[in-house]
């Protein structure tokens, strides 16, 4: 097919040859504000409030929805076919809850109680995958979360593999004081039962018995109502200040002691009398 020129050809009025017209857009000024999102109701999301003891949801149920804890402590627990119930973690304002939901719409996978009186926003799964897709903002501050919680997880991993019971207790005890962040020395932790660090830390209420009494005793916490975890008990996590065989097998004080040197004092056998 032959050139053809194109002079002579008539060009739309307004059009330059050699130049293209560049479109402008306005910046989008709307900016989300992930805070104001996670403290309000609004849009396939509501505000409710929780008595202690009182279920988000139960092992089993619909996992149609995600919750945000704004206020108070939970418990996240697992039941096995047998009936027995076990403690996976424990829950804290800015923590969510049932975030399984957002794989897909099966049954939960555990149950979610309220330790004491709580106050969260429960978001539809939808609309939390939604919000998700359309807000970086939003999905940077739930990813920062999740790889938070995984990190905790392998840590409790860990701890369960290699350290001993009171070492697991002592650790369990700091995470519920917050320990690490800026704030007072010392903080006071929910009320939770021995049962419950027994299960957390795979060990019997007994055991937990006899190791709060020894913290106690050392000054590493204190029993008003409710614990106060001292900033001294991170010895027994960082510098293992107490060997589990002293745990296991506490020295027992001697009633039998001598004048000297405070040793014991020998004792006498009777004699043996032949024929007796």
């Amino acid at each position: 097919m032959p050139f053809r020129s194109l002079r002579g050809v008539a060009r739309p009025p307004g059009r330059r040859r050699g130049k293209r017209a560049i479109v402008i857009k306005e910046n989008d000024s709307r900016t989300f504000d992930a805070a104001a999102f996670l403290s309000s109701a609004g849009l396939g999301r509501k505000i409710v409030q929780l008595k202690p003891r009182e279920a988000f949801f139960t092992q089993g149920s619909d996992a149609d929805s995600i919750f945000y804890l704004q206020k108070g402590r939970a418990k996240l627990t697992v039941v096995s076919a047998a009936g027995k119930e076990a403690t996976i973690t424990l829950l804290k304002p800015g923590d969510f809850i049932g975030e399984e939901s957002l794989a897909g719409t099966g049954p939960r996978l555990a149950s979610a109680t309220a330790l004491t009186a709580c106050s969260a926003l429960r978001i539809d799964r939808q609309h939390m995958i939604n919000v998700m897709h359309e807000e970086h903002a939003f999905s940077d501050l739930f990813l920062k979360f999740l790889l938070g919680r995984i990190i905790r997880t392998q840590a409790d991993l860990v701890d369960q593999l290699f350290n001993s019971s009171e070492k697991r207790l002592a650790r369990i005890l700091l995470l519920m004081a917050e320990f690490g962040k800026e704030g007072e020395q010392e903080r006071t932790i929910p009320k939770v039962t021995q049962e419950t660090l027994a299960d957390m830390i795979g060990t019997t209420r007994s055991r937990v018995s006899f190791f709060m009494n020894r913290f106690r005793k050392l000054g590493l916490i204190e029993y008003n109502g409710r614990i106060r975890v001292n900033k001294s008990l991170l010895n027994v996590v960082l510098h293992d200040k107490l060997s589990d065989q002293n745990s296991k097998h506490p020295a027992i004080p001697s009633t039998e002691q001598g004048e000297q040197g405070g040793r014991k004092r020998p004792r006498k056998r009777a004699p043996v009398v032949p024929g007796a």
